[in-house]
């Protein structure tokens, strides 16, 4: 671990959230005094350059801070997550050598928060397509939408949104205002401190000024869509991946402090318990090697090719996977304890659970590996 992320996720600050997340999980609260330590460790700055204001962190660096942030406080993460998502998507960009989203930039250095409304109900076109309209008006347009899934709801401070007017998409960021409304609640399984609501668009302005990108809808070329995609599916992977270290560790713990009552041996001596976690460190293993793949890629700044698609949506699907099944095991040797509704592995277990609902899922993710491996499906017509 580079001394860079551990001088601002330093341990205290991970101890001090990891403590909090049962209360949160428990009143299903948003993680507000988390986000606000998060800030005043310089966490939401840390991936600008250092003559920016930032610790000039690398993608590496970012996805092994969201990982330790998520084995301590997994819902944390997830919020918070979103503004490093669009930090990422920045790198990328400026790897590529675009600078289009310099004055976002400039936002996160004096401290604004950012989060995605994006996702929109029953929109599996996800990025290429959207139901918000999108209307022009003097220096700017009025959005008509319902965004959902919108972590940081409670928190942020500019909101990245796309509409689409005239046959074009049109991305940019919107402030808070009258007409961008939280609605509904989120009371869900799991993720419960995250204040993922839904968000209404009524009339939302978005100034011309923080439009940064316009295409065509399932113009699949658009650099910016290759860049959000490749940062949140590996960022949000991370967070699963946090989630699937924790729970290797308390499976340890559980193989390692629990004994027989019959032979007195503890369970990390017996055969079965041993063969458990020699599976779960395999798949340890195998998910380390792909995000290790995955962000070398992300900071060489290669270009976006049907092979590193499908390292993407590997490492998003493998993540929650494994975690998944770290989980059980550390369920199956905690023994009773562990289906305590309190306990921290029942809580890992409904947090997971979000893990299936997060872009590419697994349909899409499959057909990605598989364009990649025989190309894509050929349409033809009968003569």
């Amino acid at each position: 671990m580079s001394d860079r992320v551990t001088a601002i996720l330093t341990p205290g600050l991970l101890e001090t959230l990891r403590e909090r997340a049962p209360e949160y999980d428990q009143n299903n609260e948003f993680a507000a005094q988390d986000v606000r330590d998060l800030a005043e460790a310089g966490y939401f700055t840390a991936t600008l350059p250092v003559e920016e204001g930032g610790a000039g962190w690398s993608f590496a660096d970012l996805v092994r801070a969201e990982r330790m942030l998520a084995a301590s406080a997994p819902a944390t993460a997830l919020a918070v997550n979103m503004h490093q998502v669009w930090c990422g998507v920045d790198k990328i960009l400026r790897s590529w050598g675009d600078d289009r989203l310099a004055f976002m930039r400039q936002w996160v250095s004096e401290g604004e928060l950012l989060a995605f409304g994006v996702s929109e109900p029953g929109n599996d076109a996800v990025l290429l397509d959207s139901y918000t309209q999108a209307t022009p008006g003097q220096g700017g347009y009025s959005l008509n939408g319902l965004k959902v899934f919108t972590s940081l709801g409670p928190a942020w401070t500019r909101l990245g949104v796309m509409g689409k007017h005239d046959g074009q998409l049109l991305y940019g960021f919107v402030e808070p205002q009258e007409g961008v409304q939280r609605v509904g609640e989120w009371d869900a399984l799991g993720m419960r401190a995250s204040g993922s609501f839904a968000t209404k668009l009524t009339d939302a302005w978005m100034k011309e000024e923080t439009i940064h990108t316009r295409f065509e809808p399932w113009d699949a070329t658009e650099p910016l869509v290759a860049a959000i995609f490749a940062s949140f599916l590996t960022l949000t992977g991370s967070v699963y991946v946090g989630i699937a270290d924790r729970a290797l560790e308390l499976a340890r713990t559980s193989a390692n402090e629990r004994t027989s009552r019959s032979t007195g041996l503890a369970l990390s001596q017996q055969p079965a318990p041993r063969t458990l976690m020699a599976e779960a460190g395999m798949k340890q293993i195998a998910l380390d090697a792909v995000v290790e793949s995955v962000v070398n890629e992300l900071d060489a700044g290669l270009n976006p090719s049907p092979a590193t698609v499908a390292r993407w949506v590997t490492l998003r699907t493998m993540a929650t996977d494994t975690a998944q099944a770290h989980i059980e095991t550390a369920r199956a040797l905690s023994g009773g304890a562990g289906f305590t509704r309190t306990s921290e592995i029942s809580r890992l277990y409904r947090d997971v659970a979000a893990g299936m609902h997060h872009p590419s899922q697994r349909p899409s993710a499959m057909e990605s590996v598989a364009n990649w491996l025989v190309g894509p499906v050929e349409h033809t017509t009968n003569s």
